[in-house]
């Protein structure tokens, strides 16, 4: 059994496959409490569900990409085999993970996406720096950066753990209520960083509106 808090279709609305159609699979549950969260949500209740009624939601919803996400989907043991099992139907599957819980036993051909906690998020003493080791090249790694010292921790990281030669993509992403994109963009190019900055596309669609 896997405790589900929604699962819906919707645009991606991050990581190097935004805009396109995209499966949301989001577990309950999250040992984590970032400050700027914006699925306080899903941190409880939810709905029992057994792996075949999610791949037949999966199935009927239609998109090709499917992310499992949260919460942080690694909390519940039943995330490892759904992630195969979704693999195994064919989809093109990635997990959204704090980082905090070991990634080593997900499936490889998952794309991981890590998210680094920042010290602004208040929760970056959970960062699992072994994670770092089981990442492959197709992964992508993301900081939430909350203002200046945000940013200077994720650069200075970004570079002593060389993350642009080692995964596909490092996401720099403004917290959307502390940072705005323009002074993230900014000191992205002066430092000529080959990061990605990013923007929620679904929090310029549709707000905070649930199910997005």
């Amino acid at each position: 059994m896997i405790r589900i808090t929604e699962i819906f279709l919707s645009l991606q609305g991050e990581t190097s496959t935004v805009g396109r159609p995209t499966t949301f699979v989001r577990l309950t549950g999250c040992p984590l409490r970032c400050q700027y969260c914006d699925t306080a949500y899903a941190f409880a209740g939810g709905t029992p569900w057994v792996a075949p009624d999610i791949l037949a939601k999966v199935r009927e919803l239609g998109a090709h990409h499917v992310t499992v996400t949260g919460g942080e989907p690694l909390a519940q043991p039943g995330c490892l085999p759904l992630l195969a099992a979704l693999c195994d139907e064919g989809f093109r599957v990635s997990l959204e993970t704090s980082g905090a819980l070991d990634v080593s036993r997900v499936d490889p051909r998952v794309v991981k996406i890590l998210d680094l906690k920042t010290p602004g998020s208040g929760e970056s003493d959970r960062n699992r720096w072994d994670n770092i080791e089981h990442l492959l090249p197709h992964d992508e790694v993301k900081f939430v950066i909350c203002d200046r010292r945000d940013y200077e921790w994720s650069r200075d990281t970004t570079n002593r753990l060389q993350l642009c030669d080692r995964v596909s993509d490092v996401l720099y992403s403004p917290s959307h209520t502390e940072l705005p994109p323009a002074r993230l963009a900014a000191w992205i190019l002066e430092d000529g960083l080959p990061v990605r900055l990013q923007v929620q596309l679904h929090k310029l669609l549709w707000g905070d509106e649930p199910g997005r």
